[in-house]
């Protein structure tokens, strides 16, 4: 949306380019076109959030900060002299500056604040909750149910009100289905060979790529089960899993694939 926004705002100006901050390299194809890359500094490394940038979008593109450290940065702000240059690092979402998710979340999905039932994978009701907003895939800690092996949320059934939760083995998924794929590597995405393409995959920010198969339709199928796979979440698109990996693309996660 913001982008979407700050491109016509751009073409309305009549620019020719679009810098922005975000910590991501790109780069001339030699063809009319640009390629996308991970930032050279991985801990700032914003490529996860730019899947659905489209080819079009990157000609007009640049990011200037892609390929310089945070420390860099703050030299050469500091060196123009701009207030920012010791301005403490973002931490949160720009429209949640207080950090309090759930009131975002209870104000544009209502329901999701509806008490409920935590089940185990058996079928077994273990406890109640508050509202689903409170709970993601994955989470072990401050469940609010005592059991004798540690339990993990696996689902979230925000429909029906439902925590589930299970041990650790039933949050590895080995498929998964997506939708709305933004393909921007070399070719079109309907041109995939049968067997599919090997890419690495990322299906959270805060994890690395980890090798895959991409397959025709929009599907991926991990070469080692992923855990805390999200429904909602991106699942975005590498060439390798380097620190300096091209972005291929990438699609939001519908559910798991059989």
């Amino acid at each position: 949306m913001k982008f979407a926004d700050l491109f016509e705002a751009a073409k309305d100006l009549g620019a020719d380019i679009l810098a922005t901050g975000h910590y991501v390299v790109s780069a001339d194809d030699g063809q009319g076109g640009r390629l996308l890359y991970r930032a050279a500094d991985p801990d700032r490394d914003q490529s996860y959030f730019l899947f659905a940038t489209t080819r079009e979008q990157l000609k007009m593109l640049r990011f200037p900060l892609g390929a310089m450290p945070k420390p860099q940065v703050r030299a050469l702000a500091g060196e123009f002299g701009l207030t920012v240059a010791d301005k403490a690092d973002s931490q949160d979402i720009c429209f949640v500056p207080a950090g309090h998710y759930s009131d975002v979340i209870e104000r544009l999905l209502p329901g999701a604040a509806e008490a409920g039932d935590i089940v185990h994978v058996d079928g077994r009701v273990l406890g109640r909750h508050a509202g689903v907003l409170h709970y993601t895939i994955g989470q072990r800690r401050g469940l609010g149910v005592a059991a004798a092996e540690p339990l993990y949320v696996v689902a979230l059934d925000a429909r029906n009100a439902r925590v589930i939760v299970g041990p650790r083995q039933a949050l590895e998924t080995h498929r998964i289905r997506l939708r709305e794929v933004n393909w921007i590597g070399d070719g079109e995405f309907a041109d995939f060979p049968a067997d599919g393409l090997a890419i690495a995959a990322r299906v959270r920010s805060t994890r690395p790529p980890t090798p895959a198969h991409l397959l025709p339709g929009g599907a991926v199928e991990f070469d080692e089960p992923e855990s805390g796979v999200s429904p909602g979440q991106a699942c975005v698109f590498y060439d390798s899993c380097d620190a300096n990996a091209r972005v291929l693309g990438g699609g939001f996660i519908a559910g798991s694939a059989q």
